[in-house]
């Protein structure tokens, strides 16, 4: 290991195994409701075995973070998370403070499901609710109803798990039928500690890509995305969550750590189709497709579809980017006397706070995250 490199200690396993596909998603997903749990545990095992023996990470001797997303981990056989400890190795699951989350839809989280979690030592659930009315959730193409998501936050927490993540999302086109407050109200009404808040993108090659470009589908105008947007974080806020990154709510102490990792700039390993790494300055990705990275993994250990090292400019743009994406802030040495009247017009404008040494966006300012940083670069 080079000299003054961190030890990786947080690892993302990506299951992409889905019983249907989003019109919105664009994630590396594989429709399968009976997802192959051996082989897919198979594959991670020697891509990892793989990445150990050749030492490009420097594998911490303990995690102190483990997120298992997707796709839908809950389609998996429900003693899979059991099989990914023994995979990954005891030891390093076995940190007093480890964090280790799963994601879940409401349809599939079974009550076995939630105790073989919780046995195998899972202590965080996402959620991937996204909303709760029936029209909502119907052109979304999710499987589950409002009843299935309190169901699924109750087999959790019986199970003992209560650190608990729900999925929100606004800005859905026109025309499609549901009242904004109510579903604000109704993630409030189950009280769980973490809230994700998620705005809709048309992305291309999607569905609703495709329906945008076609006049199918109508997105948003700018103001009823901003006015969701806010009048969420304003809800979010008064019922005591802290807003302390651009999409996310926590409860004092709820947090998501393996988030806060990546975006404070830690390294990290990705495992499975689609997942991405950085450690020692360099980034590298695995192929999309699960069946090619299945096959390349079997065959010869890796399945690595390309890699960077980002140049100075690169490295400055994500500096930037990850800074003002949280409530810490960004500190503003070395920005340059340039940025001061920049970060001034910000304040003036409400888009951001200042303080001796650091500058954090708003709720408004989050709005227009994007535009800011490129501002400051």
């Amino acid at each position: 290991m080079a000299r003054g490199e961190v030890d990786v200690a947080n690892l993302y396993v990506h299951a992409p195994f889905c019983a249907r596909r989003c019109c919105y998603c664009d994630f590396a997903v594989e429709v399968d409701r009976s997802p192959p749990t051996a082989r897919w545990l198979a594959a991670i095992g020697r891509e990892l075995d793989t990445i150990r023996a050749s030492g490009q990470a420097a594998l911490a001797s303990a995690y102190d973070t483990v997120y298992v997303g997707g796709g839908t981990p809950s389609l998996l056989r429900p003693d899979a998370m059991r099989g990914l400890r023994a995979t990954i190795g005891d030891s390093r699951m076995g940190g007093a403070d480890l964090e280790w989350t799963a994601e879940a839809n409401p349809e599939s989280l079974s009550a076995e499901t939630a105790s073989e979690w919780a046995a195998a030592g899972v202590n965080r659930i996402s959620l991937g609710v996204q909303g709760f009315d029936p029209d909502a959730l119907a052109w979304m193409g999710r499987l589950h109803s409002r009843e299935d998501a309190c169901a699924a936050v109750e087999q959790a927490r019986a199970a003992g798990i209560s650190n608990l993540s729900v999925d929100l999302m606004f800005g859905l086109p026109d025309g499609v039928r549901h009242r904004w407050s109510d579903e604000v109200r109704r993630v409030l009404e189950l009280d769980v500690p973490h809230i994700s808040l998620y705005g809709l993108t048309a992305e291309a090659g999607t569905p609703l890509g495709k329906w945008v470009k076609t006049g199918r589908a109508r997105m948003p105008t700018g103001s009823r995305y901003r006015e969701e947007y806010l009048f969420a974080a304003e809800a979010f806020v008064a019922a005591s969550y802290d807003h302390y990154e651009v999409s996310n709510f926590a409860r004092p102490g709820f947090e998501s750590r393996h988030n806060l990792a990546c975006w404070r700039g830690a390294p990290y390993l990705g495992l499975g189709n689609g997942a991405h790494s950085y450690h020692g300055g360099r980034r590298w990705w695995n192929v999309s497709d699960w069946a090619a990275y299945a096959a390349q993994v079997e065959e010869r250990g890796r399945a690595v579809a390309g890699e960077e090292v980002p140049i100075a400019t690169q490295r400055r743009l994500e500096r930037l980017w990850l800074g003002l994406r949280t409530a810490e802030g960004l500190a503003t040495e070395g920005l340059g006397p340039a940025a001061e009247a920049t970060l001034e017009r910000w304040a003036a404008a409400g888009w951001a706070e200042r303080s001796a040494y650091r500058v954090r966006l708003t709720a408004q300012g989050w709005l227009i995250l994007d535009e800011l940083v490129l501002e400051l670069a």
